[in-house]
């Protein structure tokens, strides 16, 4: 029987940190990471479709952040099937996905998301965060979502770890993995951790 791996996600304009864990929840491993990419490279303003929606006519807007968000997740969902082949190759599969989220309000409506510089970069976040979302639904594998500035603390009740022995760890899966190991998949692969878990306790999103 194939062991249990979850991936943990941080989400950027264009792009994602992955992360895969697996192994006991007071002592996980980092499996594998990975840069998801979700904008095709050739294209002007893939990775900021809001921004090239300012100053469009509404129904214009409305086509381009559609189909930015579709391929978005249909880039997402091929890089995230591949990583998960991967690791079904090395005898894991993965149960879950550790999604972090932006701390803001809900958006408001394109019309007044375009007339805001500080609600089109939120929503830009959101449109990738949504992509990944969508990507792993398509890839059969159910999705956590918590807020990053939520993250420690909650991880620190639901593992049951002191916040201080969290950080040792995530260290310790960067020493084991080598460079690079930046914010990016420290806070990627304690989503994973979380996912990994408490999938079972917590409702899926």
């Amino acid at each position: 029987m194939a062991a249990r791996a979850a991936v943990g996600f941080r989400v950027h304009s264009g792009w994602a940190a992955a992360v895969a864990v697996a192994g006991p929840p007071d002592n996980p491993a980092a499996l594998a990471r990975r840069r998801i990419e979700m904008v095709d490279g050739g294209v002007p303003g893939a990775a900021q479709p809001y921004h090239a929606a300012a100053g469009l006519k509404i129904s214009d807007a409305e086509h381009l952040v559609s189909n930015s968000a579709e391929r978005a997740a249909q880039l997402g969902q091929r890089a995230l099937a591949a990583m998960l082949e991967e690791l079904r190759g090395k005898g894991y599969t993965v149960t879950g996905c550790g999604l972090l989220l932006a701390s803001g309000r809900p958006l408001p409506p394109l019309e007044n998301i375009l007339a805001s510089h500080p609600l089109i970069h939120t929503a830009e976040g959101e449109l990738f965060r949504e992509a990944l979302r969508t990507a792993s639904r398509q890839c059969g594998v159910a999705v956590a979502a918590i807020k990053e500035h939520d993250l420690f603390d909650r991880a620190a009740t639901d593992l049951q770890i002191a916040t201080d022995a969290i950080h040792a760890r995530l260290s310790a899966m960067g020493k084991a993995m080598g460079p690079p190991w930046r914010q990016d998949e420290k806070y990627a692969a304690l989503a994973g951790w979380w996912a990994l878990a408490t999938e079972q306790k917590l409702p899926i999103q």
